[in-house]
C-alpha cells in the first residue's frame, strides 16, 4: 500500500469525522440568529432551528421550542430538514469510509481491494451530498439575513438580526464534508489492485503446522 494513499484515507475519515460533529453542533445550536437592541442592553436574542432564546447579562438563558414545524418559516423549515438530512448523510458516509481504510482489516473472503474501493467510494460520496446538503441552508439563511438587515424600507430604529455562530460552524462542516469525499474518491482512483495477505497467510501458515506436526507423529 502507498503511504500516501493510506495518508489520504486517514485525514478523509478524520475531515469527515471533524465535520460530521461540527454538523451536530450546528443543528443542535441556538445561534444561528441574534439580535440585541438599545432599549434593552440587558438582554439579547437567539434564533435557531428548534426554538428562541433570551440571554441575559446575568448569565440567565430562557428558550422556548416552536410548537410545530409547519408554523414555522419557510427558511427555518428548510434549513431544520436539509441539517437533519446533512447530520445522516454524513454519518452514513464516515460509516462507509472506516472500514474501507487500509488499516481496518475487512476483507475476509477476497483477494482484491476491490470491497474496499467501493466502501471507501461509496463514503466519498456521501461526504459530497452532505457537504452541499450543509452549506444549501446556512447560506440560504445568510443570505436572507443579510438582505433583511439592509432592506431601506425598513425603518433604522428596528433592530435586525444578525448572523450567530452556528451559520459559522455550518459553513466550516459543510467545507470540511467536500474535503473529505475529495480525499476519500481521490484514494480510491490512486489505489492500485493489491491482494489481501492477511486472512490468506494464517490459514495456509496453520494448514503447513499441522501437516508437519501429522508428519512428526507417523513418523513415530
Amino acid at each position: 500500500m502507498d503511504p500516501g494513499v493510506c495518508a489520504l484515507e486517514l485525514l478523509g475519515v478524520f475531515f469527515s469525522l471533524v465535520a460530521c460533529l461540527c454538523s451536530l453542533l450546528t443543528t443542535a445550536s441556538p445561534r444561528w440568529l441574534t439580535l440585541s437592541t438599545e432599549l434593552l442592553p440587558t438582554e439579547s436574542f437567539e434564533l435557531g432551528l428548534w426554538g428562541t432564546c433570551v440571554v441575559q447579562d446575568l448569565g440567565v438563558t430562557e428558550c422556548r421550542p416552536y410548537d410545530s414545524l409547519l408554523g414555522l418559516p419557510p427558511d427555518i423549515r428548510l434549513a431544520r430538514i436539509l441539517m437533519c438530512t446533512t447530520v445522516a448523510a454524513g454519518l452514513i458516509g464516515l460509516f462507509f469510509a472506516v472500514p474501507g481504510i487500509y488499516l481496518v482489516n475487512s476483507c475476509r473472503r477476497t483477494e482484491t481491494f476491490e470491497a474496499k474501493r467501493t466502501l471507501k467510494m461509496l463514503g466519498g460520496i456521501m461526504c459530497f451530498v452532505a457537504g452541499v446538503l450543509g452549506l444549501v441552508p446556512v447560506s440560504n439563511v445568510a443570505h436572507l439575513t443579510v438582505l433583511r438587515f439592509f432592506d431601506e424600507s425598513v425603518p433604522s430604529v428596528v433592530p435586525r438580526w444578525e448572523f450567530g455562530d452556528a451559520l459559522f460552524f455550518g459553513w466550516t462542516a459543510g467545507c470540511l464534508h467536500l474535503v473529505a469525499g475529495f480525499l476519500l474518491v481521490t484514494s480510491c482512483l490512486c489505489l492500485r489492485e493489491e491482494t489481501c495477505p492477511l486472512h490468506q497467510t494464517i490459514p495456509l501458515n496453520g494448514a503447513r503446522m499441522r501437516n508437519s506436526e501429522r508428519g512428526r507423529t507417523e513418523y513415530v
